[in-house]
């Protein structure tokens, strides 16, 4: 499919160190962006083109702490569709945080090896709202060898989670993360206080010692380590720092100052740690880009992209950026009818979350017109020619 986005006001370019793209239009074919500027004379080679009306273009979200099992369902709130109502909050790709929440999981090597590779194959077709779910995180448990990394790997599993296994101490994952990252996995440690009855707490000297990619929320999942381990994660490491909607929100705020202070915007990451305990969080994403731009002194635009580019860095995804040659996951923001201010970025800097007028993702527009998870946007965001069946109009509430 061929999508062209005009008359789009700023264009976010989820890169924090330069953060609009210049131009107001954004095309798009066969599922990449291929250019960024100002439209053709004539659009009549595209099969949709979307009228922005001024709105501003962001890549679509990436939640990297997503808690996924089999389907679009979670055991864990007794919910049905929760991933594709998260792409009505702007979310385009999910990362998944393990399948824990599995009822009956196994915890033997072979069983949580087999539990990995079933739910990456699973949703490697499976795109809920069109969202892409990036499944099968391997749960670390002990009794586990480099050589079930390696077989696991070239299976196509890319994830490992340590955290909730039956180790004696968090030091016992060390030997695992290390295999893991020799065979090209990303590692992801739970970090702070234990979420589940039987898991261990895990702080600073652990993540210090055993090393991995990403310390999954670091400001709590729910609850947060000791603030005098903050620093020293933050400058004695080089760990990526993820911050979630469902953690404590006063940590949140001092790793971004430690992590300015330090010069270290690029580990800084945001996901929602969901469905969890704390819920299901549609808008989980935008509340804490809201949360750090009103409350700190962190630029929207970086908020923005600690959601966007940062993850897709560290997650070595081909998403996350508006620019040519990524993925086509799009976002289209405005500022919502009722509020004070009268652009998306104004909104999120005053706290309060923007209306989602469109998503676009894999180039394929999901919705046009109104989120139904968000109040309606104050343009006019619309499909002004299509030459495919379908409206795309987004529903209403």
């Amino acid at each position: 499919m061929k999508t062209a986005i005009v008359n789009l006001g700023p264009i976010v370019s989820g890169d924090w160190r330069e953060p609009y793209a210049k131009g107001d239009s954004i095309l798009t074919e066969g599922g990449k962006i291929t250019a960024i500027g100002t439209a053709p004379a004539s659009l009549k080679d595209f099969d949709v083109v979307i009228d922005a009306d001024g709105a501003t273009a962001i890549p679509g979200f990436i939640d990297s702490q997503v808690h996924n099992t089999f389907g679009d369902w979670t055991p864990r709130q007794k919910t049905v569709g929760f991933l594709e109502s998260y792409t009505h909050g702007g979310t385009t790709t999910a990362i998944s945080a393990s399948e824990v929440h599995v009822p009956g999981r196994p915890k033997d090597p072979e069983g949580v090896k087999a539990l990995a590779v079933a739910a990456q194959r699973c949703f490697l077709n499976f795109r809920p709202g069109g969202m892409r779910v990036h499944a099968g995180s391997i749960i670390m448990e002990p009794g586990l060898k480099e050589e079930d990394f390696r077989e696991i790997a070239e299976k196509g599993v890319w994830l490992a989670k340590a955290g909730f296994g039956a180790v004696k101490t968090p030091y016992d994952y060390g030997p695992m993360i290390a295999w893991a990252k020799k065979h090209r996995m990303v590692t992801m440690v739970h970090t702070g206080g234990s979420s589940i009855p039987g898991s261990s707490g895990i702080w600073a000297d652990h993540l210090i010692k055993i090393q991995p990619d990403v310390s999954f929320h670091v400001n709590g999942g729910p609850v947060a380590m000791p603030d005098e381990d903050f620093p020293r994660i933050v400058n004695e490491s080089k760990i990526a720092l993820q911050v979630c909607t469902a953690g404590n929100l006063r940590t949140t705020l001092l790793l971004w100052k430690l992590t300015k202070e330090a010069k270290q915007v690029d580990r800084f990451l945001i996901a929602t740690d969901t469905p969890t305990g704390s819920g299901i969080m549609p808008l989980g994403m935008m509340y804490t880009i809201t949360h750090l731009a009103s409350l700190t002194d962190m630029p929207v635009e970086t908020a923005i992209a600690a959601a966007t580019g940062n993850n897709a860095v560290i997650y070595r995804l081909n998403s996350g950026f508006l620019k040519p040659g990524k993925d086509a996951d799009i976002v289209i923001l405005d500022s919502c009818v009722g509020g004070s201010k009268k652009e998306a970025l104004d909104s999120l800097r005053n706290g309060d979350i923007a209306a989602v007028a469109a998503v676009i993702t894999d180039g394929v527009p999901r919705f046009v017109g109104r989120s139904r998870n968000t109040p309606a946007p104050n343009r006019k965001v619309r499909v002004a020619e299509c030459r495919v069946p379908m409206d795309f109009a987004g529903a209403a509430h």
